[in-house]
């Protein structure tokens, strides 16, 4: 009497859990048609929060007062050191709890709140330590030339020093997109629904795993050529913006004059 291989078996229970093509078929066209756009209209607005509030965070953090610089520093520090899921609860949840609605009832906006307050603490940190990279003696020449201080730091400071970060900022955007994952848990409503939240109601429907399959196919869509734009970025930042240029043409011999060629002036 033969046994059949465990092998095999352990096989086909990982297929039919995790790859049943089917169902990652009938799940594409709601993760497209609704998720995807979800995803990147939170993702969207938590950076664009994110990227105003780690601004305005960064300046503080430079100040030279330290009760100026106290709360930045406790708004960086408490939400880079909370877990995303409890800020997510937080926001999501806890605010309209205590009766704080600014967005009503819709959870849309506290997901989109929740994800850029997370973003604004990490990009100010990022901010902040591209504009001190920035050599000090560019704020004296600015103010050299009559600039005062915020003027100065509005137009010469800040935007060498974003530029200096940018690898970072995009990485900390690619972060924000799978953070996005996460407001699944406020409950959004028909037409709000993400990427995640449309795959695992899918697994409850079918009891199984496929669809959660299908939508990180469809993160890693969105991620990777990120990626690799954020890798292409920090190379052409750090090689400069003549390294791939062809060297410059030698300068043609000319004929030379009678008198040079016999070794006298011209």
């Amino acid at each position: 009497m033969t046994s059949s291989s465990p092998v095999p078996l352990a096989s086909d229970a990982l297929i039919n859990t995790f790859f049943k093509w089917d169902l990652i078929a009938q799940t594409f066209p709601r993760l497209i048609t609704e998720g995807l756009l979800n995803t990147l209209t939170i993702a969207a607005g938590a950076i664009v929060l994110g990227v105003a509030v780690a601004l305005l965070a960064a300046m503080l953090l430079l100040s030279k007062r330290w009760w100026v610089r106290l709360p930045a520093r406790i708004y960086v520090d408490v939400f880079r050191g909370l877990p995303v899921i409890i800020t997510v609860m937080l926001v999501g949840v806890g605010l309209p709890a205590a009766g704080i609605r600014p967005f009503g009832t819709d959870p849309f906006g506290y997901a989109i709140l929740a994800i850029g307050i997370i973003s604004g603490a990490y990009t100010a940190e990022i901010f902040r330590s591209g504009i001190q990279s920035v050599d000090p003696g560019q704020l004296q020449a600015a103010r050299s030339l009559g600039m005062g201080y915020l003027k100065a730091m509005r137009l010469v400071v800040v935007p060498q020093g974003i530029r200096r970060v940018l690898p970072a900022m995009a990485g900390q955007f690619v972060k924000d997109i799978k953070e996005s994952s996460l407001v699944y848990l406020l409950g959004l409503a028909v037409g709000q629904r993400e990427l995640y939240f449309i795959a695992q109601e899918e697994v409850a429907r079918t009891y199984n795993s496929s669809p959660l399959i299908a939508a990180g196919i469809c993160y890693l869509a969105l991620t990777i050529p990120l990626t690799y734009f954020v890798n292409y970025l920090d190379r052409r930042l750090r090689e400069g913006p003549h390294s791939g240029s062809a060297p410059a043409p030698a300068e043609p011999d000319l004929p030379k004059t009678p008198v040079q060629a016999a070794g006298g002036e011209s």
